[in-house]
Parts: structure tokens; sequence; C-alpha cells
């Protein structure tokens, strides 16, 4: 699977009262909005996990997406 990022992309996932919260700058959301693209594109059973270690700002809780 390609990920296309825009430049100066920021995302931040965040768990609050038990519902998960995605915030994003415009580049940030033109970034997911590339990357469910790209994973309807794949079969189903196909994912991608972002963590603050990978793309997301510091403290952001894990995001994982995944294809039914």
């Amino acid at each position: 699977m390609e990920f296309k990022w825009e430049n100066d992309f920021k995302i931040k996932v965040s768990i609050s009262g038990g519902a998960a919260v995605i915030s994003a700058n415009r580049q940030g959301l033109l970034s997911l909005a590339n990357h469910l693209k790209a994973l309807a594109d794949e079969k189903p059973g196909s994912h991608f996990h972002l963590d603050e270690w990978n793309c997301l700002e510091s403290g952001s809780s894990d995001l994982i997406v995944a294809h039914l």
C-alpha cells in the first residue's frame, strides 16, 4: 500500500469518554483521506497502523484502520 503524505501534516489521536478523537490540520486530513482511499483499493483484511513514533503527534493514541 502506498501512502501519499501532504507536506506539514499534523495528526493527533486521543480517546475521550470512550470515543476516538482524530484532530488534524488541513494537510493531515488530506493525508488521512489519501490513506483511506489507498486502503479501500486493497483486499479485505488489509490495514494500516499509525502511532506517535510513526507519523502521529507526540502523546497520540495508536490508530489502526482496517478494511473489512
